[in-house]
């Protein structure tokens, strides 16, 4: 949830989700030529860059003519794609096109949290063994979890089973995403962070399971204001008053994590936007997922699924308990803006106020604004081009990723920038990353498809000490029918389809978390910029 929205009369513009619109205009990205600042961004390296192997590709190989016509295969490809239900709706997903618009959550909807007087012994980074330690004594409060939760999914859960004894797993996702959608809210904030993180995998799920899980809307009843603003004397040592002149008597917007606060300083007279975590979040966050982790073990045991649980429990939780920590939110916002400020002052991020910060209550300067996926004015599209070449700086020079991509953190501001919102989660992507994605665009554009395969390992697709032998005629299969001269039209997409849904079940070929958050961003934008503009490819505004 951002800690930060616009102040419009119709909604603020907090919190996730919209359709799309654009316009290009030329001229209004900067003052400086595209090409120019590009060559910049693509550049720079945030350590010395490692000795290359000979056989690399030489950058000046890769001749505008070569990217022009991988502009127009993208466009074909992406037609043809919209032709296909199944396609046409994993596009949708990774647009954010089926994300939804709320501020606050359904009226009916409750959220059962846990609530312990004594959290000591609990940890504030993600560490297995002692969440396990801390619950291993406490077995009383994890059973009466687990029948608050059974209460909730018990349907679901013996579904599942049934499913798994049947082996109709496959069979049945869809009608299994929707239950999911349906009861998740109620469970609370780590079951609602991990549908969400699990919609945008379609190396975990297929398209029409992703298209349910991302109708998930991270919104929930508020808490109570008594609650919140004895919390917020409790974090900042004094009363709210003391700190604030003013502060609306509701939240603006609220989530599973927290909820936000118009407000302005008694200091200063800035207006800013106040977000205090919900009580009880850690303990909650915490039994889950010492509950959903040993359930994983126990599947283990079960040959009929390939999911690795636990180690999908155990990546996600580490990026999550990030989240949990405001001071780390704030910060990352301080750094992501220093990184923009000299390239892309076009790129706004709301000031953090760490006088007024703590790791329960999060005070950053209040943007106004309205969000970029549903203005109407007629620098959207160069705004758009404005996001394309900040997630490529962020990509290929800084390395420090923003990890929420999704269209409400996406803000058009009243003098015509773009404002980039909630930063309680980053990657960080090392030099070899940034470098392997560079050679990998290098290498498929050469169609040198065995230096792709070891690109793959680079990466984190395959991992180290595979055979690869086996997997380079698929994927060049792939490859060569997705950019050969006949165009989409020659792609047999049940084909392509069938034979890389055979290449991640012979291999252990999957989406690392960092590359599906990339895929993310540049899909929102892409998302964003193709209802003004049919023809849009992200290649075009991309190359230098």
């Amino acid at each position: 949830m951002e800690a930060t929205a616009s102040a419009s009369a119709s909604a603020p513009h907090l919190l996730h989700c919209g359709g799309f619109g654009r316009t290009r205009v030329a001229g209004l990205v900067s003052p400086l030529p595209r090409r120019r600042r590009l060559r910049r961004v693509l550049a720079v390296a945030t350590e010395p860059r490692p000795p290359q192997p000979a056989s690399r590709p030489r950058a000046s190989a890769i001749t505008s003519t070569r990217f022009g016509d991988v502009s127009q295969e993208i466009k074909r490809v992406r037609k043809q794609m919209e032709e296909d239900e199944q396609l046409a709706s994993l596009m949708r997903g990774l647009r954010g096109s089926n994300l939804r618009d709320d501020q606050f959550a359904d009226k009916d909807v409750t959220m059962r949290l846990v609530e312990v007087t004594n959290t000591e012994g609990l940890p504030l980074v993600y560490s297995p063994e002692i969440i396990s330690a801390y619950w291993g004594k406490r077995p009383g409060a994890v059973a009466t979890r687990v029948v608050q939760l059974l209460s909730v999914a018990g349907g679901f859960i013996s579904g599942i089973i049934s499913d798994l004894i049947g082996d109709k797993i496959k069979e049945n996702e869809v009608t299994r995403a929707i239950e999911l959608r349906e009861i998740v809210t109620s469970l609370g904030p780590a079951y609602i962070k991990l549908g969400q993180a699990l919609s945008i995998r379609p190396d975990i799920l297929s398209p029409a399971a992703m298209t349910e899980l991302q109708k998930l809307c991270d919104k929930v009843p508020s808490f109570p204001d008594d609650i919140a603003m004895a919390l917020l004397e409790e974090e900042l040592g004094k009363p709210w008053q003391e700190i604030y002149s003013e502060l609306s008597p509701s939240p603006i917007a609220a989530a599973s994590l927290g909820q936000v606060y118009k407000g302005r300083l008694k200091e200063t007279g800035e207006l800013v936007a106040v977000k205090v975590q919900r009580p009880f979040v850690l303990e909650t966050v915490t039994i889950d997922l010492f509950i959903i982790r040993n359930l994983g073990l126990v599947l283990k045991r079960f040959p009929q699924v390939s999911l690795d649980v636990v180690g999908l429990v155990d990546e996600w939780a580490a990026r999550f308990f990030e989240e949990l920590d405001y001071i780390n939110e704030g910060e990352n916002g301080l750094r992501f803006a220093e990184m923009m400020r000299e390239d892309l002052p076009q790129v706004v991020v709301p000031k953090t106020y760490p006088k007024y910060t703590s790791r329960k209550v999060l005070t950053t300067g209040w943007i106004d604004g309205e969000k970029l996926s549903q203005s109407t004015e007629d620098d959207v599209g160069s705004l758009v081009n404005v996001g394309v070449i900040c997630y490529l700086k962020q990509l290929l020079d800084t390395g420090f990723f923003h990890a929420d991509p999704h269209p409400g953190n996406m803000i058009r501001t009243p003098d015509g920038k773009l404002a980039i919102l909630d930063f309680g989660l980053v990657t960080k992507l090392t030099d070899d990353q940034k470098y392997g994605m560079i050679e990998a665009i290098a290498h498929l554009i050469h169609r040198d498809y065995d230096a792709i395969v070891k690109d793959f390992v680079k990466l984190g697709f395959i991992p180290e000490g595979v055979n690869l032998d086996p997997i380079l005629p698929v994927l060049a299969k792939v490859f060569d029918q997705a950019l050969e001269g006949g165009g989409a039209k020659n792609i047999n997409f049940q084909e392509l389809a069938a034979d890389l849904a055979q290449i991640t079940f012979d291999y252990p070929f999957r989406i690392p978390p960092y590359f599906a958050l990339i895929i993310r961003a540049i899909g929102v934008l892409e998302g964003i910029a193709l209802v003004g503009d049919p023809e849009f490819a992200i290649v075009d505004e991309a190359y230098p």
